[in-house]
């Protein structure tokens, strides 16, 4: 749970516990830091911890952690470290799945690794042990259809039904958005009529791709079509068609409309979320409306949707875009601040780890004290850099470092009394 949540601070402070406890770790346990270090980034963390298991008996990493190892360093581009992970499962006598087969296709299709994808596949076909399957085959297509290279994909598309792989929703969902994309309409109709004859039905997901590819090529009248046919069905919109239907109506200078899309989803039970407010702040921008602007970035507050980035720089363009040059510059501070603070935030949290279970990014002194700056800078706050500065002597110290018991306490006592202070000032 702590991995899902990207809280890979307090896994290890978690997993620490349990060993100065004198519980033993299981591999399950192991293999969820691994994937706690993953989500969270820290990806050198993430080898370290299956370097230990290597240490530990009954705990040698298997092939889901191997897995999931895989999976960290696809979803954050270092495809260079793929090559020793594979290696390593090699030596070590680790039979690949079918899963870590399709983890490396995924990742190596949406990175643009078209060629390094086909030789996995290929590897994986002659080895025959793992086959391929459908999320391998919506993975390949995807890849193509997402690439524009359209003609790959329908190539691929026959040699996995000549593997007896079926195609499923989403593998029709996919057709769809590539066609689309690739502004071949037609197929894309087509695809619909055969999903329909195949006695697929389409989904919200199907008509939410719709809808968003022919508002984005402007074709109003059949993107209302669609939406119509979507509620006759008994479809139920979400915010995604509504955030659709809001930029195509935008784009095409249909402010009226986009004011009766507002109304339909304030008369229903749609949950807004925080890029619904972005779409239609960036309508209302557009169109020159900024008193309506201003109060639906108030009306985030009360719908408890926080503002992220997109929200402040589409206020701020329009701002400036209108000439109200101290409103534009006014956002801005807020938005300097914010990032700084939460990145801040973040540091710091960690910095309340025992120390050996902190990140290896953490123990570089002159990033904090680089921050340490920015944060005096941006806020004039004395008080606030003080704070930081005690979190960077903290962090430097090693808990072997306190000559007694009692001055480690009161040192951790001082370090959240200050966190706690940070927390309350921000």
């Amino acid at each position: 749970m702590l991995g899902k949540c990207k809280q890979a601070q307090q896994a290890s402070l978690l997993f620490e516990t349990m060993l100065s406890e004198g519980l033993k770790p299981t591999i399950d346990v192991y293999t969820a830091l691994v994937h706690a270090h993953g989500k969270s980034g820290l990806i050198d963390e993430a080898f370290t911890t299956v370097e230990d298991m290597k240490s530990v008996f009954d705990c040698k990493p298997d092939v889901y952690t191997y897995s999931i190892l895989i999976d960290s360093c696809v979803k954050l581009r270092r495809f260079d470290l793929i090559g020793r992970i594979l290696a390593e499962m090699s030596y070590l006598g680790i039979e690949f799945s079918t899963v870590t087969y399709n983890t490396i296709i995924d990742g190596y299709g949406k990175g643009g690794l078209f060629e390094d994808m086909e030789n996995v596949l290929t590897d994986m076909i002659e080895r025959g042990d793992s086959l391929p399957d459908i999320f391998t085959f919506n993975s390949i297509l995807g890849a193509y259809g997402n690439g524009g290279q359209i003609e790959k994909m329908e190539k691929w598309y026959e040699e996995f039904q000549l593997m007896g792989i079926r195609p499923d929703i989403n593998t029709f969902n996919i057709l769809i958005k590539s066609f689309g994309k690739a502004g071949m309409y037609e197929k894309m109709g087509s695809v619909m009529k055969f999903m329909v004859k195949r006695f697929f039905s389409p989904t919200i997901v199907t008509y939410n791709i719709v809808i968003e590819v022919l508002g984005k090529a402007g074709m109003i009248e059949k993107m209302e079509e669609y939406f119509r046919e979507m509620k006759h069905k008994g479809m139920k919109p979400n915010a995604i068609t509504y955030c659709s239907l809001v930029s195509a109506y935008s784009k095409a200078g249909s402010i009226k409309k986009v004011d009766s899309i507002f109304r339909q989803v304030e008369n229903s039970d749609v949950v807004l979320d925080t890029p619904f407010f972005n779409c239609i702040i960036s309508a209302y921008g557009q169109a020159g409306n900024l008193k309506r602007m201003a109060e639906l970035f108030l009306a985030m507050k009360e719908k408890k949707c926080m503002p992220d980035n997109i929200t402040f720089a589409t206020m701020i363009q329009a701002y400036n875009a209108h000439g109200l040059v101290e409103a534009a510059q006014d956002l801005e501070n807020k938005l300097i601040n914010r990032s700084g603070i939460q990145l801040f935030k973040s540091k710091c949290s960690m910095l309340q780890m025992p120390y050996p279970a902190r990140p290896s990014f953490l123990h570089d002194s002159g990033f904090l004290e680089f921050l340490a700056g920015v944060v005096k800078e941006l806020r004039g706050n004395e008080v606030l850099a003080g704070v930081v500065k005690l979190q960077l002597q903290l962090q430097l110290t090693s808990r072997d470092e306190w000559k007694t018991v009692d001055e480690l306490l009161t040192a951790r006592k001082e370090a959240a009394t200050n966190f706690i202070a940070l927390h309350l000032y921000c």
